[in-house]
């Protein structure tokens, strides 16, 4: 399994939250968290758009770092991601990005 690919099997390597951290870009910054804001309907604020990846060391948005379910279910049960699970297919918390994704679903089945 490739590092960048999280847990749900999203590619952690083209996240423009990554991409500001690794190029310390505030105005990338700026842009993701107007967008992620008006996507989730909540604050999130430039200064929270730091993320190193997701099964990376180092750091995370605060969603990703304590209210991602998906993350915290991977990591309870010692998986490497996702696929490893059996209930993958089934996953209700999973099926939120698969659902939307077809490529993570793919990442987590290469």
């Amino acid at each position: 399994m490739k590092e960048f690919t999280a847990y749900c099997g999203l590619n952690c390597e083209v996240c423009e939250a990554r991409i500001a951290t690794v190029n310390n870009d505030n105005q990338l910054r700026k842009k993701v968290a107007m967008e992620w804001s008006e996507l989730n309907h909540v604050e999130i604020t430039p200064e929270m758009i730091n993320c190193s990846g997701c099964r990376i060391d180092g750091v995370k948005t605060p969603f990703c770092d304590k209210f991602c379910e998906i993350r915290q279910c991977a990591m309870a049960n010692k998986y490497e991601t996702c696929g490893s699970c059996a209930e993958m297919d089934s996953c209700k918390k999973l099926k939120m990005i698969t659902g939307n994704n077809a490529d993570a679903m793919k990442n987590l089945k290469g």
